[in-house]
C-alpha cells in the first residue's frame, strides 16, 4: 500500500525515496485452517500462505543496461533481496552483485553509461537513503553519498553525459538539498548549487540546472529559471494552492528547447503540455475529463514524449508516435490482463516488459521490438500457478453530496457464482484504506486483496475525496475534511457495500497504513458501532503532533499541509486538527483494535501510536499493539511483513470469523514485539512460546 505524505512536486524531487516495493503474487500450501466460522464454499478454497503474498519473490524488479547487453534483477541472496546481474546473450550466467545480509534491497537503476548498477539504502527504515554503486566489470562497491543522517535524491541523469549524475544532499542543512555532480565511476562530488529555499531543482540533458520550484505563501508553487547556476529573482509562472497537487514539470527533451508540463491550471483535470523554452508557447499534448494524464512513453535518445497513460478505473495508453502504437498493440495481442513497460535500451530495440494476468502470477518478458518476439525473464512467484486467486472489480460508488468515489472490490473464493461482482450471499468484509492521502488505490494484483479474499473476505478498496488522480477538485473536495467528509465517504462506501447485498452491517473491518491507520482509528472514534475492528498499521492519532514532528526536508512543503489539513499557528486550525484527532476520542472504542508500528518510522512516529495505547489502557480499553524495532513507515523486511500479517488475519479471523492460517513460528524470525493484548489475538499468546 502506499503510505506517504508527499504532494506531486514532491513526489518528483523524491525520485530515490523507497517506498513499498510491489511485489505480486501468492502461493498454494497446504495448512490447517483455523475459523470462527462455519465451512462454506469460500472457506474450502485451498489456503494461500502468508510466506507466498509476503515473503520473497523468486525476482522482481528487471531491469536491462541502456547498452543493452545486461539483464538485472532483485532475488534472494542467503535470504535478502539483493541485485542480480547477467549478460543478455546468457541469462543462465548470473551472478550477484551486492550482499545485502539484513535490510532488502528495494530499488535500483542503472547507471547511463551501463558501467555500473546504483542502489538506495536507508538504516531500519529511517529513510535517510544513501547511493551505493557497483562496478559491473570488478564487482567493487562504493558508497558514493557517504553522510551521516543524510538523505539524497535524484536531481538529473544524461543521455550525452552517461558518466555522471546530479543529486541533491541534506547534509549540510536537513531542510534543503544542495546539488551535487557525482560522477559514477571516480566517486568524485562536486557542489553546483548551494540551496536555500528550493523544494526541487530540474536540469537538461547537458546537466544544466534550468528550473526551481518553492512553494509559495498560498501553498502553491513558484518556478524559477535558473540562469548560469543562479536562480532568477522573480518567478516565471505560479500555482494557487488549488493546483499544487495537480501541476508539475514534467522535465525536458533532451535538446532543452521543450518543457512538459501536467498542469490543471484553468481546468479540472491535469492535461499534458509542451511549452517552447525560447517563445514560452505551450501546446496542449493530451487531456482527458475523467483522470489527470498519469504516465509518459519517453524516446531514451531524445526524451520526446511518445505514449501517455490515463488512468480512471484502469489504466489506459494512447501512443503519440505511430512506431510504439505499433509495439503497444502488438504487446496487448500478445498479454493478458494489464501490462507495461519497465525498461528501455538506448537504441530502443528490447523493452522489459511486465504482465499482471490478475489472477495469475506476474511475469516478466523481454520484448525484442525489431523479431516482434517476446521471451520470458523471470515469473515473480512461480508457486502461485494454480493459486485460487479472485479478479478485482472496478466499480463507481456515490457519496451523499453527489461524488463518484473510483473504487475496487475482491470477493472471496466461490462466492460469487455468475461473476456479476456480487456475492450470492453477503459475507464479512474488510474495507482497505490507502495511505497518503494524496495518493490512489488502483486496479492490479494486490497481496491484501488476495490474503483478505482468500481468508473468506470481501475486500473494498474506495478512492475518497482527496485522494489524486481524479482531477483538483476531487482532491480539493478533501481539504480541511480529515475524520470528516473524507471520513464520510468511506462510511458510504461501506453502507453501498451493505446495500448491494455484498456484507452484512454487523461484518465490516477498516483496516490501513498511514493515511488508512488514521482512517482506522477515526472509524473506530467518530463512528464507534460501524465498524465490527480495525486494523491500524504505522497510522498517526493525534494531527497536531505530527504536524509538529514532520521530517525536516518536508518542512519547505509545510503550507501544503497546513492548508490542506489545517494550520496548527491558527486558533481555528488547531481546532480543526484537534476535532480530527482520534487520540482525543479514544474513550470512544468499544470494538477490537490492532495497531503495528515501526519505531524508527520518520514520518508518523512512534508516540502516535504509544499516546492513543496510553489512552485506552487508562480507560480500560483493550488494545493489542505491535512493535517492529527495525522498521519505519511500513515494513520492508518479509519476515516482519509475515508476522505481522499473521497476527493480522488472526485478529480478524477473532473479530469476523473468517478463517487463518496460524500463527506457528512466524514470529520468531521477527523482530516483532506484542507490547499490549496478545491474549486479543486467537493463537498469539502460544506463538509466543513456540
Amino acid at each position: 500500500m502506499n503510505v506517504s505524505f508527499t504532494c506531486s512536486h514532491a513526489k518528483a524531487a523524491l525520485m530515490l525515496a523507497a517506498g513499498a516495493l510491489a511485489l505480486p503474487g501468492a502461493a498454494l500450501a497446504d495448512h490447517h485452517l483455523q475459523s470462527g466460522a462455519s465451512m462454506t464454499e469460500a472457506q474450502s478454497a485451498p489456503l494461500i500462505s502468508r510466506q507466498a503474498l509476503f515473503g520473497n519473490p523468486t525476482r522482481a524488479g528487471g531491469e536491462i543496461s541502456p547498452d543493452g547487453k545486461w539483464l538485472s534483477w532483485l532475488a534472494p541472496k542467503d535470504g535478502v533481496l539483493n541485485i542480480w546481474i547477467a549478460p543478455v546473450d546468457d541469462p543462465s550466467a548470473s551472478r550477484a552483485m551486492t550482499a545485502s545480509t539484513d535490510r532488502p534491497i528495494r530499488q535500483y537503476f542503472w547507471a547511463p553509461d551501463s558501467q555500473s548498477v546504483l542502489y538506495i539504502q536507508d538504516k531500519g527504515g529511517d529513510e535517510n537513503f544513501l547511493l551505493y554503486g557497483i562496478n559491473v566489470s570488478s564487482g567493487e562497491e562504493r558508497l558514493l553519498t557517504p553522510f551521516e543522517n543524510t538523505r539524497v535524491l535524484l536531481v538529473g541523469g544524461s543521455q550525452s553525459i552517461r558518466d555522471k549524475i546530479l543529486v541533491g544532499l541534506n547534509n549540510r542543512n536537513p531542510q534543503f538539498h544542495d546539488v551535487h555532480l557525482l560522477d559514477l565511476n571516480t566517486g568524485e562530488l562536486k557542489l553546483v548549487f548551494e540551496n536555500e529555499g528550493f523544494v526541487q531543482m530540474l536540469a537538461d540533458d547537458s546537466l544544466k540546472l534550468r528550473l526551481a520550484l518553492r512553494q509559495n505563501e498560498s501553498g502553491g508553487t513558484d518556478y524559477f529559471r535558473v540562469i548560469d547556476g543562479k536562480v532568477e529573482a522573480a518567478p516565471f509562472s505560479s500555482t494557487a494552492m488549488e493546483d499544487s497537487l495537480t501541476t508539475n514539470p514534467a522535465g525536458y527533451t533532451n535538446d532543452g528547447s521543450t518543457l512538459y508540463w501536467l498542469d490543471s491550471r484553468g481546468r479540472n483535470t491535469a492535461a499534458l503540455y509542451a511549452e517552447d523554452v525560447a517563445t514560452g508557447a505551450r501546446a496542449l499534448i493530451a487531456e482527458s475529463d475523467k483522470a489527470d494524464i498519469d504516465g509518459t512513453l519517453r524516446n531514451p535518445t531524445t526524451g520526446v514524449i511518445e505514449a501517455y497513460s490515463v488512468n480512471y478505473l484502469k489504466t489506459e495508453w494512447t501512443a503519440i508516435d505511430p512506431q510504439i502504437g505499433a509495439s503497444l498493440e502488438w504487446l496487448a495481442t500478445q498479454l493478458k490482463g494489464e501490462f507495461g513497460v519497465q525498461a528501455r535500451t538506448e537504441d530502443d530495440t528490447k523493452w522489459i516488459v511486465w504482465n499482471d494476468p490478475l489472477t495469475a502470477p506476474t511475469r516478466t518478458f523481454i520484448y525484442d521490438r525489431k523479431a516482434q518476439s517476446l521471451t520470458p525473464f523471470y515469473v515473480s512467484r512461480p508457486q502461485l500457478e494454480g493459486a485460487p486467486l479472485q479478479a478485482m472489480h472496478p466499480v463507481e460508488i456515490p457519496s451523499r453530496d453527489g461524488l463518484t468515489l473510483p473504487s475496487y472490490l475482491t470477493l472471496p473464493p466461490g462466492s460469487d457464482a455468475d461473476g456479476n461482482g456480487v456475492p450470492d450471499a453477503p459475507v464479512p468484509m474488510v474495507l482497505l484504506v490507502h495511505g497518503g492521502p494524496w495518493a490512489r488505490d488502483d486496479y492490479g494484483f494486490n497481496s491484501l486483496h488476495q490474503l483478505l479474499a482468500n481468508r473468506g473476505y470481501a475486500v473494498l478498496s474506495t478512492n475518497f475525496r482527496g485522494s489524486t488522480g481524479f482531477g483538483k477538485d476531487f482532491i480539493n473536495a478533501g481539504n480541511l475534511q480529515w475524520g470528516l467528509k473524507m471520513h464520510d465517504d468511506l462510511i458510504d462506501a461501506v453502507d453501498w457495500a451493505v446495500g448491494h447485498g455484498i456484507t452484512g452491517a454487523d461484518q465490516v473491518a477498516i483496516m490501513g497504513g498511514s493515511y488508512g491507520g488514521y482512517a482506522t482509528l477515526a472509524g473506530l472514534t467518530f463512528t464507534p458501532e460501524k465498524f465490527a475492528c480495525g486494523v491500524d498499521i504505522v497510522g498517526p492519532s493525534n494531527l497536531e503532533t505530527l504536524l509538529a514532528t514532520i521530517p525536516p526536508y518536508w518542512t519547505p512543503l509545510v503550507k501544503l499541509f497546513h492548508s490542506r489539513m489545517g494550520d496548527p499557528n491558527t486558533e481555528e486550525g488547531l481546532a480543526l486538527l484537534r476535532a480530527a484527532s482520534p487520540l482525543y476520542k479514544a474513550d470512544r472504542i468499544v470494538k477490537p483494535l490492532l495497531i503495528a508500528q515501526g519505531a524508527n518510522d520518520p514520518r508518523v512516529k512512534q508516540a502516535e501510536s504509544d499516546q492513543i495505547v496510553d489512552a485506552m489502557k487508562q480507560a480500560d480499553i483493550p488494545v493489542t499493539y505491535v512493535l517492529y524495532p527495525d522498521e519505519g513507515h511500513g515494513f520492508a523486511k518479509p519476515t516482519n511483513n509475515i508476522a505481522f500479517f499473521g497476527i493480522a488475519e488472526n485478529f480478524l479471523a477473532t473479530c469476523l470469523g473468517g478463517r487463518a492460517e496460524p500463527l506457528g513460528s512466524d514470529l520468531k524470525p521477527s523482530s516483532a514485539q506484542i507490547v499490549e493484548g496478545a491474549e486479543h489475538v486467537m493463537g498469539l499468546k502460544d506463538s509466543l512460546g513456540s
